[in-house]
């Protein structure tokens, strides 16, 4: 008799990769053959997780229509399955699965699409945080220690950047609207983006590259002295002031350079 850990991972490989092993012995099948049985779950399991990810990438389904979709989000879920049961936080790798999927090579910026789509809906479920009381941090940073700081981004925030125009092309999709879809230039220059949900709804910005690459240092929690490094020739606290009005900004605390040894 298996342990119940050996028993949950037979059943495991056997509904996620069709195989046929020791976990069969201990299905009833209720009338079916126990594989029938499995084949049960099986089904209702793999099409929860195409659903879910098909509530999560609309945009990549429409892109590539609903049963190349569905096969790809199959072959994804045997790959991939969820490490935890809310269903929402699934499909975080379904953009890299798209980069490597033969079939989709075509449509070079579909996994791009799918990494802004990933962002949008990681933005709708991000947990409420309290933005940053501007005050607290003027009285607790002297001018001298103003470069150390290192912010904490608000957790709904994502910046991507890509070398085809997502965004147009993914509100093109949503919208239905084939003539912006004609009218996208796949060679144009990369665009540079943020994704944010501060209030109640979701906003995709297209950012110029220097600003893009001072929030991209500023949120990923780079003391601001080396934000400011990267902001050359840009109007580095004018950038900094929008972020921390706009309430982008959750926390802080100051850098400490490691001792040296």
């Amino acid at each position: 008799m298996p342990s119940l850990h050996e028993l949950q991972q037979s059943m495991r490989q056997s509904i996620l990769r069709d195989t046929q092993d020791a976990a069969l012995d201990y299905v009833d099948g209720a009338g079916l053959s126990p594989w029938q049985r499995l084949s049960v779950y099986r089904n209702t399991i793999l099409g929860a997780l195409a659903n879910a990810l098909r509530l999560s990438f609309p945009a990549v389904q429409q892109l590539v229509g609903a049963d190349f979709f569905e096969g790809a989000a199959q072959i994804f879920s045997r790959e991939q399955p969820p490490r935890c049961a809310d269903l929402n936080l699934y499909g975080g790798e379904f953009a890299d699965f798209l980069e490597r999927f033969e079939p989709a090579a075509t449509l070079p910026y579909l996994p791009d699409v799918a990494r802004l789509e990933w962002a949008v809906n990681r933005a709708l479920h991000a947990p409420v945080a309290q933005v940053l009381d501007l005050s607290q941090l003027a009285a607790a940073v002297a001018p001298s220690d103003q470069d150390r700081v290192c912010f904490a981004a608000h957790p709904s925030i994502s910046m991507l950047r890509s070398h085809f125009p997502v965004d147009t092309i993914w509100r093109a999709v949503l919208e239905q609207d084939d003539a912006a879809m004609g009218n996208i230039d796949l060679a144009g220059d990369p665009v540079c983006l943020m994704v944010q949900c501060l209030v109640d709804q979701v906003e995709v910005i297209r950012l110029d590259e220097g600003a893009w690459h001072f929030g991209a240092a500023l949120f990923s929690g780079q003391p601001l002295r080396a934000a400011l490094e990267i902001a050359q020739g840009l109007d580095a606290p004018a950038l900094l002031a929008q972020h921390l009005t706009s309430g982008r900004c959750v926390a802080f605390h100051l850098f400490a350079p490691e001792s040296p040894s």
